[in-house]
């Protein structure tokens, strides 16, 4: 549903996103929609207290609650969201024909 983190870790390393984020942060990820795999966008989502985990954060998008950790990507900015977008599936003005 969500697409990869771009950045590499080293062989055992994971990125600890909890410290990255407190609750209440927007944070931008990108989206594949579950029913139609070959659609993504740029969502907005908002970092809260998990109601399941307590101690732990989610991310809250679509009225529903998704762990905050590794598998999904999260970017603080929507600019960088839609680099990253962009990166793995293309877009933007660079691919919307060459200029003759």
């Amino acid at each position: 549903m969500f697409t990869v983190k771009t950045k590499f870790l080293r062989a055992g390393e994971r990125m600890n996103y909890e410290s990255n984020y407190k609750a209440g942060d927007i944070v931008y990820v990108v989206y594949r929609n579950p029913h139609t795999y070959d659609v993504a966008n740029v969502q907005e989502a908002a970092v809260v207290n998990s109601p399941d985990r307590p101690g732990e954060l989610d991310l809250f998008l679509y009225e529903t609650y998704f762990p905050l950790d590794d598998s999904i990507a999260v970017y603080a900015s929507e600019g960088e969201a839609e680099r990253a977008y962009n990166d793995a599936f293309g877009g933007g003005a660079e691919s919307e024909g060459e200029l003759w």
